[in-house]
C-alpha cells in the first residue's frame, strides 16, 4: 500500500525517538485529518493534478514521513498561470459584493475546520497545537479583513480645471499574482495575500513552500467548498529540486502580471531581477533582525513576558521574532525555565517544538559557537538535541561583531546586549541593512515618541511584544522588503490606478 492510501485511508502513526526529551516525546503520534482536506496533488483551474514524481512532507520532530504530494514542474506551473490567466477575465467582472460573499464563505469554512487545520500545521510545520490553532484563527481572519475590504475600493473624482470635462481615478486589478510564500506561517502567508488578491479581482498561483504543502492544498479544498470559480485559485506545490524551475515560470511568464513573496532577502533579490525583465508589479516582505530594547523606565514584569511571547513563538522561527535584546538577562532566563517545554507539538503541555529541518537547527548551533569563541557566555541552553530539536538558549556578553547580531536567526537563540544609553541604543538597533518590526519598553512618553520615530523599522512594537493584525500594515524598509500586506493599504499592491479623462462636456 502506498504512503498516499495509508494516510487517506486509515491514520498516520509516527515513532518519536529523541533521547534527552521528555518522556513523553517516546511514543506515537496520529494525524487524524479527514481525507478531503488532506491533499496530496496539484490544484488546476478547479481541478486535482498529479505530476511525473512526488516528493515527501516530513514531521519535523520525528523525521518520518507524512506523505507524499505531487512534485510539480515547469509544465504544472505554465498551466496553472494559464487557467488564472483565463479565469481573471471573467473574476474581475464579479462585483466586489459577490467576491465579498464567497471570501467570507471560505473564511467560515477555516473556522468551522480549524482542528483539522491546525493539525497539518502541528505535523508539517512542528508548530505545537495552541500555536497552530491561533494561526488558523489569524489565517482566517484576513479572509475575513478582505472580504470587507473589496467593497471600499474606491476610485475618485478630481475636480477638473476645465469646465468641459470630468477626471476620473479608476482603481482596477492588476491581473494574474504569483504568491510564493514560506512554512513557518503555512497557513497564514497565502491568505494575508490571496485575501487582498482576489478581493481585488486578480487571480493567484500559489506555490508554498517544500515542506509544508498540506496547508495550502487544504485551503485550496476549502475554496473549492466555497465557491471560489476555477481558475480563481490555483496551488502548484513542488519539492526542493523543482523550485527553481517553477519559480522561473511564476516569475517571467508574461501572463503574469505581480509577484508576492515572502522569504529571505536573499531570494527576493533573485526573484526581483526575473522580474524585472517584464517590469511586473512586486511585494516582498523579506528577512529582518527585530531588535527589543528595554529602558530603564520599562515595567519589567511586562517586558519579560513581551520577550517570552515574541521571541520563542514558533521556536523563533518568526521574522518579526527579536534577535537582539538589550537588557533583561536576569528575568528572561527564569522565565524560559518556567515557561518553555520541548515536545512534540500535539502534547498539550509543549510549547517549543522542533525547528523546521536539521539546516536550521545548524544554523543556530553555528551563531552559539561563533558567539561563544568572540567571548559571549551561554546562560541557558546551548545544545542541539536529536533530530531538529534545539535547546531554547540565552547567551550574554554580546557584541555587535557576533553573527547573531548580524544574520537573521529563526530559531530559539536569545542575544543579550547591555547598552548604557538611549542613542547607543539606537545606534545598535539601525545598524542593520534590514528593518522589518522591533519592539521597545518604556514609561517615558516623550522617550516613546523619539524612539518610535527614530527605529528604521517598518513595524514597531511598543510595550507590546505581539503586535501583528489585519487591521494594521505589515511590511519593512530597507532591504526588508517592498510594499505592504493587511490593512486597508494591502488590497491596494493588487491594484492599478486609471486615469478616465471624460471631455466634450457642454459647459
Amino acid at each position: 500500500m502506498s504512503a498516499v492510501v495509508c494516510v487517506l485511508k486509515t491514520r498516520c502513526f509516527l515513532r518519536q525517538l529523541l533521547p534527552g526529551l521528555p518522556a513523553a516525546m517516546h511514543r506515537s503520534y496520529s494525524l487524524d485529518v479527514s481525507a478531503p482536506l488532506l491533499r496530496t496533488q496539484g490544484y488546476v483551474d478547479g481541478r486535482w493534478i498529479s505530476a511525473a514524481s512526488v516528493f515527501p512532507v516530513l514531521d519535523p520532530a520525528t523525521g518520518q514521513e507524512i506523505v507524499r504530494v505531487s512534485d510539480c514542474g515547469p509544465a504544472e506551473a505554465k498551466q496553472a498561470v494559464d487557467a488564472a490567466y483565463k479565469a481573471f477575465h471573467s473574476w474581475k467582472q464579479y462585483t466586489a459584493k459577490e467576491r465579498s460573499v464567497l471570501l467570507r464563505k471560505w473564511f467560515e469554512l477555516l473556522l468551522l475546520h480549524k482542528d483539522e487545520l491546525a493539525q497539518l500545521i502541528t505535523f508539517e510545520c512542528g508548530k505545537p497545537m495552541r500555536e497552530s490553532l491561533g494561526e488558523i484563527s489569524y489565517s482566517a481572519s484576513f479572509l475575513e479583513w478582505f472580504s470587507e475590504e473589496a467593497r471600499r475600493v474606491y476610485g475618485d473624482i478630481v475636480p477638473s480645471p476645465a469646465k468641459d470635462r470630468k477626471l476620473l481615478l479608476l482603481k482596477q486589478p492588476v491581473g494574474v499574482a504569483s504568491i510564493i510564500t514560506p512554512w513557518n506561517f503555512p497557513s497564514a502567508m497565502i491568505t494575508r495575500k490571496v485575501g487582498a488578491a482576489l478581493a481585488a479581482g486578480c487571480t493567484v498561483v500559489v506555490k508554498p513552500a517544500e515542506d509544508t504543502p498540506l496547508s495550502a492544498l487544504a485551503l485550496a479544498e476549502l475554496a473549492e467548498q466555497a465557491g471560489i470559480p476555477a481558475g480563481v485559485f490555483n496551488v502548484v506545490p513542488c519539492s526542493r529540486e523543482s523550485t527553481p524551475s517553477v519559480g522561473r515560470v511564476l516569475c517571467t511568464d508574461p501572463l503574469v502580471a505581480k509577484i508576492s513573496f515572502t522569504g529571505s532577502t536573499a531570494t527576493g533579490k533573485v526573484l526581483l531581477k526575473m522580474a524585472a525583465d517584464t517590469v511586473k508589479k512586486v511585494s516582498m516582505e523579506l528577512g529582518g533582525h527585530a531588535p527589543f530594547i528595554v529602558f530603564d523606565s520599562a515595567d519589567l514584569d511586562k517586558a519579560v513576558g513581551g520577550a517570552m511571547a515574541s521571541k520563542f513563538r514558533n521556536s523563533g522561527q518568526v521574522r518579526v521574532s527579536p534577535c537582539r535584546l538589550r537588557s533583561l538577562r536576569g528575568k528572561v532566563g527564569g522565565a524560559m525555565d518556567a515557561e518553555l517545554r520541548l515536545g512534540h507539538g500535539s502534547e498539550p503541555d509543549t510549547t517549543q517544538g522542533p525547528l523546521i529541518n536539521a539546516r536550521a537547527a545548524e544554523k543556530v548551533l553555528h551563531q552559539i559557537s561563533d558567539a561563544v569563541s568572540r567571548g559571549a557566555k551561554v546562560v541557558k541552553g546551548g545544545k542541539r538535541l536529536d533530530g531538529s530539536f534545539m535547546e531554547p538558549t540565552l547567551l550574554a556578553d554580546v557584541t555587535a561583531d557576533m553573527l547573531c547580531t548580524k544574520e537573521e536567526t529563526f530559531g530559539p537563540l536569545v542575544p543579550v546586549i547591555r547598552f548604557n544609553t538611549e542613542e547607543e541604543a539606537l545606534a545598535v538597533a539601525n545598524a542593520t541593512s534590514v528593518g522589518l518590526a522591533g519592539y521597545f519598553y518604556s514609561q517615558d512618553v516623550r522617550q516613546i515618541w523619539r524612539v518610535a520615530e527614530a527605529l528604521e523599522l517598518g513595524i514597531v512594537g511598543v510595550n507590546e511584544g505581539l503586535v501583528s493584525t489585519p487591521e494594521a500594515t505589515f511590511g519593512g524598509v530597507k532591504e526588508s522588503g517592498l510594499g505592504r500586506e493587511g490593512s486597508k493599504y494591502g488590497i491596494d499592491e493588487y491594484l492599478e490606478v486609471k486615469y478616465v479623462c471624460f471631455g466634450g462636456l457642454k459647459p
